[in-house]
């Protein structure tokens, strides 16, 4: 289940807003081994200001080797603060690492952390640091999360210099789909900062503290879709430049110079990716981009989602060609196992392989050989002809014996596989923000191969458990009777061919509309109805996905033919 992150962004002290999360080295440490977070007082009691007094709840007395339900113990301290702790833990009934948060049942905060931790839980998305238990027992409650031990906090990946292109994109694009995901369920973050963005050894992106964190430390927002996604931009931003888009200075990385305002990215440092440069000002809090950019600000995560998907596409660096080392003959090889290795410095004669029967024995035997040959191949040909005259004699009996029968009402078999041409093509996604790839769709019925239709990127082969499937609707123009769809991928794919009704007078626009008449899967899929089919709108909707080389899922469509 998925905890919340809280969308924290540390805005200038221009602004006239109070900062959120101006403090890299106080977030609450949901599992990451070696980057523990540090917990120095000036900005937590920044934040805390205005809030309860803790000092009304003292935090638990509590220490390594603790139990808490007689099942989790507690092994380190990572966080203690404002009246609540943060620990890592083993789960000893599953064996596993976990992460728990302790504070006291009277804390009056503790109601709200519990309905925040339970909420996050249902949420179940993947992309998130799942919550696995919130108990209140013996005077605690208690938040337990997963821990990630192979994952990297995004604060520790900046600290050895801003991210490539590819790395940024996807970050971004990933943190902003769960954002966005997290919303339409009525979850927000408000501490969405560097240390609560974690990158796994398998490149996938995980957000921790999903409304987790904001309850803690008692923060809220009118305006929470606003607070992430400008915390996403800052993401962005700093992902892009190794900079805090604010004056301050926060989560290990320097603030923007006094006085000069928030400047793109790509005027900060060189080099920079202007399209990711426009997504980070749009996402930020400066009423779209600058003065030479007139692109409209996005306000939240779904309008963010819906601006990366309108960039060009960002395609991931080529892997660097290692030349292989120079063969090498190993001593069996070269006929020397057993034998003692020759001296260094002397070059040993290889003696020359004796000539192929050169005796005359061996020139009879090559003789008798080829007569065998030619004997066969004389034998064969003779009764290749006696059968081939023999059915042509047949055939002309039977043509000079067979009359036709006027009056034969047996059917006529119709003419099959005649091409049908693709009028129009669109990607479908009604189940999720309503667009995949629009900019690509021709590259699926362009008659070539080597161009493609592709889907996002997702972290399962089952769209990371987010929707059953994406797609592209086919236009024929008219209504007509289709044999057979025939479709190309490129890696395996499982695909289902579904067809509106033959009277439908507009394309359909839900996934009800079309009903299911094939499945296949494979590289290069023929997808052949049972029936009879006749329809003008056809979708070849897309269920499983291949897994990339960067260990993510993706589905390439490259080619479709339609025949009747």
């Amino acid at each position: 289940m998925a905890e919340r992150s809280t969308a924290a962004v540390d805005v200038a002290a221009t602004s006239g807003r109070k900062s959120l999360a101006a403090e890299a080295d106080q977030a609450t440490a949901d599992g990451v081994a070696n980057n523990r977070e540090r917990d120095t007082d000036s900005d937590e009691a920044q934040e805390s200001a205005g809030t309860e007094v803790s000092g009304k709840t003292p935090p638990p007395e509590l220490h390594s080797g603790h139990k808490l339900a007689g099942r989790y113990r507690l092994e380190e301290c990572v966080t203690r603060l404002d009246g609540f702790s943060s620990w890592r833990a083993v789960d000893e009934k599953l064996r596993r690492a976990v992460g728990v948060h302790v504070l006291p049942s009277q804390h009056t905060r503790a109601r709200s952390v519990l309905a925040a931790a339970r909420s996050s839980a249902l949420l179940g998305d993947p992309r998130f640091v799942q919550v696995l238990d919130a108990v209140e027992d013996d005077d605690l409650v208690y938040v337990v999360h997963e821990w990630l031990p192979d994952a990297t906090e995004l604060t520790a990946l900046l600290a050895a210099g801003p991210l490539e292109v590819y790395d940024a994109y996807q970050m971004v694009s990933q943190v902003a789909s769960a954002m966005a995901a997290a919303h339409r369920e009525g979850l927000a973050h408000l501490r969405l900062n560097p240390n609560a963005v974690l990158r796994t050894s398998t490149g996938q992106w995980r957000i921790r503290g999903l409304a987790v964190n904001a309850a803690l430390r008692g923060i809220s927002s009118d305006t929470p879709q606003r607070t992430d996604t400008e915390a996403i931009g800052a993401l962005l931003y700093a992902t892009l430049t190794q900079r805090w888009p604010y004056e301050n200075d926060a989560h290990g990385l320097s603030g923007l110079p006094k006085d000069l305002g928030l400047i793109p990215p790509d005027q900060v440092r060189a080099g920079v990716h202007r399209g990711l440069s426009e997504l980070a000002m749009r996402a930020l809090a400066n009423d779209g981009a600058t003065a030479s950019r007139h692109e409209s600000p996005c306000t939240t995560p779904e309008e963010l989602v819906k601006a990366i998907g309108e960039m060009p596409r960002i395609r991931p660096p080529e892997p660097a060609f290692t030349t292989p080392p120079e063969y090498q003959r190993t001593t069996y090889q070269q006929g020397t196992y057993g034998r003692p290795a020759p001296h260094p410095g002397v070059t040993q004669a290889v003696p020359a392989p004796p000539p192929p029967l050169q005796s005359r024995t061996g020139k009879a035997l090559k003789w008798g050989v080829s007569a065998l040959l030619i004997a066969a191949l004389g034998l064969g040909s003779w009764q290749l002809a006696d059968a081939l005259m023999d059915r042509g004699g047949k055939a002309g009996d039977q043509n000079r014996t067979q009359t036709t029968d006027s009056d034969d009402k047996s059917p006529k078999k119709p003419v099959s596989g005649k091409p049908i041409a693709i009028s129009e093509a669109r990607d479908f996604d009604p189940l999720g923000d309503q667009s995949e790839k629009p900019s690509e769709i021709g590259n699926v019925y362009d008659d070539s191969t080597a161009t493609y239709w592709q889907t996002d990127y997702y972290l399962s082969s089952d769209f990371g458990r987010l929707k059953s499937g994406v797609g592209v609707i086919l236009d024929l123009g008219k209504a007509q009777r289709v044999g057979k769809v025939t479709v190309t991928f490129v890696g395996d794919t499982t695909v289902e061919l579904r067809s509106a009704s033959a009277d439908a007078a507009s394309e359909p626009t839900s996934l009800d509309s079309y009903s299911k008449v094939a499945e296949g899967s494979g590289t290069t899929v023929v997808l052949k109805p049972d029936k009879t089919l006749k329809s003008r709108y056809l979708l070849v909707w897309l269920t499983d996905l291949p897994m990339q080389a960067n260990g993510q899922w993706r589905g390439r469509l490259a080619d479709i033919k339609v025949t009747s």
